[in-house]
């Protein structure tokens, strides 16, 4: 035999059996017992390799943030300068948040279970001359393998004996059509692998008829491993987790200047260097949004439950936000857009009885099982299962793969009545009624233009079982096609208006996609259906232009659709695919969303990000409305958050230069971040749709969450409001003792954060605008004040000391009220001068 990397190069499909025998030294009587063991220690189990991520390389991922990294120095400081109390609660914030990522992590490292999952079934082999089962992980290549009707295929097998086989393949190629197997059929070595017909692939089913073959493929040689080694590729970050990574590096970057800068002025102030050090932690304290990663998570979270009411299912929770700025669906078409199934759509009859019996008693279906054809019939004819008791069957010809027909014998008013059914082509051979083909012919036409599949049916009386023998009409033809969901059209064109394409990808032919596509809105006239053999000759360049125009791909293999998947990202698209099968798997995971159909194969779900439960397209709409809301409740809270730090910064670093003690000290910049922001910011997601959000573009990720306007907004604040705390402090310096001073500036700065989280409930539109619905946008948020309130009345009243603080007279109070509304005016008066200049949507 050759050796494993040799084999791996060899195109079986295109091979004489004769030199499959000789290269694989196997034969029909099957392998020895001993040479099957050898073979097994040579090439291994036929099970899919595996690479599993450690549960230490999740929990130092964790840690992999900017603004973490900052903390961590933040933290090492307070414990260089002893300062014990500030360095436990910086390390808390650390560990809560890791934790939180840890969990929510481990429950969702299961990619590759399920494609391992698809080879774990029993197969019958010729070993030592006779028949057993046994595991399929010990199949071997050489092996001989006995196939029958519903077997699942756990190894790539080429064909040497074939009687009516058929296979369902539509979990590799998306064909939905059961296909046809011969292993007489020559195919070229360059042939797809949706045309081998005298092979069978890994992870197919065998619907209908029997046959033998032998291995030729196991474990990672197999087709479903190429799927699989595609499938691990990591998935893209998120929009939100790039988004914070570029806006954490310019943060940093804006930071360190300001560090330095303090602290060469504190240097040449001559203060101490453990009064320097206090400084930076202070500083650094102020800057970081220590409650962000743990709110966002919440936010999203909360989407996730909110999402699982509406039957879709969250395996990643940034994909909850990723869906809201998601610019192209590239979604299957079979068991996401169809039915999955097939059905008649049309019939042109001669002779209605006749082919209403032909339909019934030409046909093995039985309890809804069966060849898809044979079932859809089943559906189509009323009473079936009576017509099939009333006329019993005497003989059958079992449908042929090279005559692409049917027939049986059946007792029909006591004698025996002779019904076929097969490819039109192959019926008019035989017909008996050339006069009335003329017409047919157009009918069949015009069926086979629309993308359906025909089918011909005859009657006639029974002469003999020999094909020379038999005497019919042709009573009428039937078009079938996996159809529509109900609901898909108004999913699409719902997309659609919110600025969202949909393009339909899927293994079928070209006609069949098209018409399926223009029924539920996907393709119009003028646009462009591409195949997968045209694909592959296409550059990236070339494909990326083609796709401006295109809305379905058809005659799509695994490796194109992840492609296709690449090159819409590459050129600026948030891709979210949906998919259900094991062709789909790659492309699922590098999507920027995979959302997998709840009837899918467990390949597909564990690829996933997303899981529609009830595989409607329309449960997709509802996620993208509930996601930009999401995404609407980040921006609100970065803003409300980040708005903080800027000012605290602000204030700080003009309190240093100008030579003055700390305004805040980092204990208190502490509680005001995480227990009184950490309290109210915990409401923000539960605020309401604001506007009707799918009336807006997809924003892009870069502009998601940071663009102009929210960053002119979070500076603006930042500056005026620092500028005033600054000579607010200078104002109590000079009328008050110091220890009063700072316990004002706590206390404003804690009331001024209640005041801008009400404002941060709206975006668009300023607070007075229609106050009835600024006071309703979120009723949580007045249970954040309540609660903190009463925590900042224990922390000034009843444990002054753990903070620097004592407690406030009533004519402190005039201060912290006077200070807080000021902010909540300033903001108010940007929202209106935005709404009067028309620029409150998101910016560039």
């Amino acid at each position: 035999m050759a050796s494993t990397s040799e084999e791996n190069a060899i195109a079986w499909h295109s091979l004489p059996l004769e030199d499959i025998r000789d290269r694989l030294v196997a034969s029909p009587d099957g392998l020895a017992g001993s040479e099957a063991e050898a073979r097994l220690a040579r090439y291994g189990k036929n099970v899919l390799q595996e690479e599993k991520t450690s549960r230490f390389t999740i929990l130092i991922r964790q840690f992999r943030s900017l603004l973490v990294y900052i903390l961590i120095i933040a933290a090492v400081i307070s414990l260089l300068v002893s300062d014990i109390k500030d360095f436990f609660i910086i390390v808390f914030i650390i560990v809560v948040n890791s934790v939180i990522g840890y969990w929510q992590e481990l429950k969702a490292e299961a990619s590759l279970e399920a494609l391992k999952k698809m080879t774990e079934s029993r197969a019958c082999v010729v070993r030592d001359g006779s028949r057993q089962f046994i595991p399929s992980q010990d199949l071997v290549p050489g092996d001989c393998v006995v196939l029958s009707e519903g077997d699942i295929v756990s190894a790539d097998i080429r064909l040497f004996e074939t009687q009516s086989l058929t296979a369902d393949e539509s979990s590799l190629t998306g064909e939905s059509l059961p296909v046809s197997k011969d292993h007489a059929e020559r195919v070229p070595p360059d042939a797809p692998p949706y045309s081998w017909k005298n092979s069978l692939l890994s992870g197919t089913t065998v619907v209908r008829g029997s046959g033998k073959g032998y291995v030729v493929g196991t474990g990672q040689s197999t087709y479903l491993a190429r799927v699989a080694a595609l499938a691990q590729e990591r998935s893209p970050d998120s929009p939100f987790t790039k988004a914070i990574h570029h806006f954490s590096r310019r943060y940093l970057a804006l930071l360190i200047g300001i560090f330095i800068i303090v602290g060469i002025i504190a240097f040449l102030q001559d203060r101490p260097i453990t009064e320097v050090a206090y400084l930076l932690v202070a500083q650094m304290v102020s800057a970081v949004p220590e409650g962000l990663p743990i709110v966002v998570t919440i936010i999203m979270v909360v989407g996730a439950l909110a999402l699982s009411k509406r039957k879709t299912l969250v395996r990643h929770l940034p994909s909850v936000e990723t869906m809201g700025s998601a610019t192209v669906i590239a979604s299957d078409k079979t068991g996401t857009i169809t039915e999955g199934r097939l059905s008649v759509q049309d019939v042109v009859a001669l002779d209605h009885d006749n082919l209403v019996l032909a339909a019934a008693l030409c046909n093995d279906a039985e309890g809804g099982l069966g060849d898809p054809i044979d079932v859809a019939l089943a559906r189509w004819v009323d009473g079936y299962e009576s017509i099939r008791e009333v006329h019993p069957r005497c003989w059958v010809f079992p449908f042929d793969t090279a005559m692409k027909l049917m027939a049986s014998t059946n007792v029909v008013s006591g004698s025996e009545r002779f019904f076929i059914k097969g490819a039109y082509e192959e019926l008019k051979k035989y017909a008996t009624n050339p006069g009335d083909l003329p017409a047919l012919d157009t009918q069949v036409d015009s069926l086979a233009g629309r993308g359906l599949r025909v089918l011909a049916f005859g009657a006639g009386d029974w002469h003999g079982g020999d094909p020379s023998e038999w005497s019919f009409s042709i009573v009428g033809i039937a078009g079938f096609l996996d159809p529509e969901k109900p609901s898909a059209a108004d999913a699409v064109s719902t997309a659609q208006k919110a600025g969202v394409r949909v393009l339909m990808i899927t293994g079928d032919y070209p006609l069949t996609a098209q018409e399926i596509a223009h029924k539920v809105h996907i393709w119009k006239e003028g646009d462009r259906t591409l195949t997968g053999p045209e694909i592959h000759e296409m550059t990236d360049e070339e494909l990326a232009a083609a796709l401006t125009t295109t809305t379905v791909l058809a005659r799509i293999l695994p490796e194109h659709k992840h492609r296709i998947v690449k090159v819409l990202q590459d050129h600026g698209d948030i891709v979210a695919v949906t998919g259900d099968g094991v062709n789909d798997v790659p492309a699922l995971r590098a999507a920027d969303l995979g959302i997998a159909m709840g009837n899918g194969t467990e390949a597909a779900k564990s690829a996933a990000k997303m899981v529609i439960v009830d595989n409607d397209l329309s449960v997709i709409i509802d996620a993208i409305r509930n996601a930009r809301v999401i995404v609407d409740n980040i921006r609100k809270v970065i803003y409300y958050l980040v708005s903080t730090s800027v000012t605290e910064i602000m204030l700080i670093s003009s309190s240093v230069i100008a030579g003055l003690p700390l305004p805040l000290l980092p204990i208190q910049i502490l509680w005001v971040n995480l227990v009184t922001d950490g309290v109210q910011d915990k409401t923000f997601p539960f605020i309401k749709e604001e506007g009707d959000v799918m009336a807006r573009r997809p924003v892009h990720p870069a502009r998601q969450f940071f663009d102009r306007r929210q960053i002119r907004r979070i500076a603006t604040f930042g500056l005026v409001m620092g500028a005033i705390g600054f000579l607010l402090f200078l104002h109590l310096l000079g009328k008050y003792p110091y220890v009063i001073a700072v316990s004002v500036m706590f206390t404003s700065f804690v009331c001024l954060q209640w005041f801008n989280g009400l404002q941060a409930q709206l975006e668009y539109e300023p607070y007075f605008l229609d106050i009835r619905r600024s006071l309703t946008m979120n009723p949580y948020i007045y249970l954040g004040i309540g609660a903190g309130l009463l925590l900042q009345l224990a922390a000034i009243y009843l444990i002054p000391g753990i903070f620097g603080v004592v407690p406030l007279a009533l004519e402190h109070w005039f201060y912290v009220v006077a200070f807080s509304l000021a902010g909540f005016l300033i903001v108010e008066a940007i929202k209106w001068w935005e709404h009067l200049h028309g620029t409150m949507t998101v910016s560039g």
